[in-house]
């Protein structure tokens, strides 16, 4: 087993270029590996198996990554803030976005800051669209029940 680990170790630096990053990595991996451990297949080479979980656990925080930063980049930039109560509506619902799971936010703010169709939406978060759907509709009523009914402007455009 320390063979793998230190082979892991060498290719998880290879693909993230950096010794913590790289680290964090491979104990990830071990985790899901031990946590997985009844879907490998004895007799199988357990190398290609720790190393695919390597890879798709680093492509999978990639991904996660890029939307994050995407996220951040979609938040509404100009917005008339002359208006005390415009402010705090917006507010409100930018705190009640982040209260929601990553996996139900993701899919309001692409699609109603970003205004792109579900498609896209579903093709940037790379998950199948009836998965889209599904995550943005629990995300709409979980908004809409930390908002606790509150109409406003912007609101509507994310419920």
């Amino acid at each position: 087993m320390n063979d793998y680990v230190r082979s892991l170790r060498r290719y998880a630096l290879v693909l993230t270029r950096d010794t913590d990053a790289a680290e964090d990595l491979v104990q990830d991996t071990l985790t899901k590996a031990i946590a997985a451990a009844d879907s490998w297949q004895p007799g199988s080479d357990m190398r290609v198996w720790l190393f695919r979980i390597l890879h798709n656990t680093h492509m999978s925080e990639r991904r996660r990554a890029r939307v994050r930063d995407d996220a951040r980049l979609m938040l509404p930039e100009a917005v008339d803030d002359s208006d005390p109560t415009t402010r705090i509506e917006l507010q409100q619902v930018l705190d009640a976005l982040s209260e929601l799971p990553e996996a139900q936010r993701l899919p309001i703010v692409l699609v109603a800051l970003k205004e792109m169709s579900y498609a896209e939406a579903a093709r940037t978060l790379d998950v199948p669209l009836g998965t889209f759907y599904s995550r943005l509709g629990r995300g709409r009523e979980a908004l809409r029940k930390i908002v606790g009914g509150m109409k406003t402007t912007r609101l509507k455009l994310v419920v």
